[in-house]
């Protein structure tokens, strides 16, 4: 008995170890990560990132273009090096299953992928923070001699979400990536486990870099209460978004299998990110991580519709394309930004459509529902799609309902389609065979 007891009482103080210590160095290191990509972007773009000044616009073009391609020259040739040379990188993923994070290569891994997204890359910066959030957690694991295997597959989980969460300032969504998509596993210790060090981390990141509103939702007006034509417009989206999701999916995964094995980067990256600095002398919303391409959607109104027409749909097909093609040149980062701002210009895209059914509704409400449902589409991860777009917009609570909507809807179809897509590729397979 006294043993039990005693056992209870180390646990207990593991448990709170996790979640305030580890939490708290997560969001140290989130919060320092944050600072450095405003850094990068003062030093190669001369401006930083802020509700006010989302994207370069003020930018003269030729910087951009020397920018976004001087980033990627240095990037392609350290990657290349890492990559060829020493020990490689796992996935957050596979750290999670048990594959060793290296210290100095995983440091310089996440550097690099916060230089290439402050100097101008299409790609999201969401992935640098998890992987050290990882290593973290790999290193405390080792340290506490008490944590068994199965815990340390969730101390390495929701270190690295608690980093989502501290970039963000978004502790539901790490939260939620954490049980959705590192662990698929939900019990009391998972969710008291992942919900304290993402809050934490939260907490100590914002204390080092002051996030604010990361997206202006001044578009949607003074209504906070959703009507019943955006419910249906919610329906409506979501089935479109969660083909559009399945896409990207699809697109993301091919991009990243494809990824060249040695010296191809040195000269794929350096291209790929000249004809990014060349789109962007029209169209600056593709450069970074997509939050000026979010933002330009957020805040189109009824009156702006008709003129935008032509600029949304640049953007949306040349995000998509930058992303995919950075990605594929081999490039490291994330897509859930990305992710964002092709939801978000769709949704307004399909809003500005809506308004002739139903005036009465914003673009900007549209562009929410657009952005939570493809990301949940693209991500298979409905919670944590809902909860990011919510906590970074900071909008309504009352429009939680029509976002979860959508979010139901695209996950459903995406998920229907792609298993419908697997089994007719099997088939092919099995016909070849």
């Amino acid at each position: 008995m006294k043993q039990e007891n005693n056992d209870t009482l180390k646990q207990l103080g593991v448990n709170v170890a996790i979640i305030f210590l580890l939490g708290g160095v997560v969001g140290i290191s989130s919060g320092l990560l944050g600072l450095m990509l405003g850094g990068v972007e003062k030093l190669m773009l001369g401006y930083v990132e802020g509700p006010a000044n989302p994207g370069p616009y003020q930018v003269a073009s030729w910087r951009r273009i020397v920018s976004v391609v001087g980033g990627s020259v240095f990037a392609a040739l350290v990657w290349w090096l890492l990559r060829t040379k020493t020990t490689k990188v796992p996935s957050v993923k596979q750290a999670v299953s048990g594959e060793q994070m290296p210290l100095w290569q995983t440091a310089a891994h996440v550097l690099l992928q916060i230089i290439i997204v402050g100097s101008g890359s299409s790609i999201g910066r969401e992935v640098a923070p998890r992987e050290f959030g990882a290593m973290l957690g790999q290193r405390f694991s080792q340290f506490v001699h008490a944590i068994d295997e199965k815990q340390r597959t969730t101390v390495v989980a929701v270190s690295a979400a608690a980093g989502l969460a501290g970039v963000y300032n978004a502790p539901l969504a790490g939260t939620f990536f954490a049980l959705e998509i590192l662990l698929c596993d939900i019990s009391v210790e998972t969710v008291i486990l992942a919900l304290g060090t993402s809050s934490v981390s939260a907490y100590v990141a914002s204390s080092i870099r002051e996030h604010g509103t990361f997206y202006g939702m001044e578009a949607m007006g003074g209504s906070v209460t959703p009507s019943w034509t955006l419910m249906v417009f919610a329906v409506i989206v979501g089935v479109t978004c969660g083909i559009a999701g399945l896409l990207f999916r699809k697109g993301s995964q091919w991009a990243e299998s494809s990824k060249p094995k040695k010296a191809g980067i040195l000269w794929m990256m350096p291209l790929t990110a000249l004809v990014t600095g060349i789109v962007a002398i029209w169209l600056p919303q593709v450069m970074g991580n997509g939050r000026s391409m979010a933002q330009y959607a957020f805040s189109v109104t009824s009156e702006q519709a008709a003129a935008v027409v032509p600029m949304l749909l640049a953007l949306l097909v040349s995000k998509a394309v930058l992303t995919l093609a950075t990605i594929r040149s081999g490039a490291s980062g994330g897509v859930l930004q990305p992710g964002i701002a092709i939801g978000a210009v769709l949704g307004a895209l399909l809003g500005i459509l809506w308004l002739v059914c139903s005036p009465s509704d914003t673009i900007a409400s549209c562009a929410l529902v657009g952005a939570s449902a493809l990301l949940a589409a693209s991500q298979q991860a409905p919670l944590m799609a809902m909860c990011l777009v919510m906590e970074l917009t900071r909008a309504p609570m009352e429009f939680f309902v029509p976002v979860a909507v959508g979010v139901a809807v695209s996950t459903l179809i995406s998920k229907g389609f792609g298993g419908f897509l697997s089994r007719s590729e099997r088939k092919k397979e099995s016909a070849v065979v």
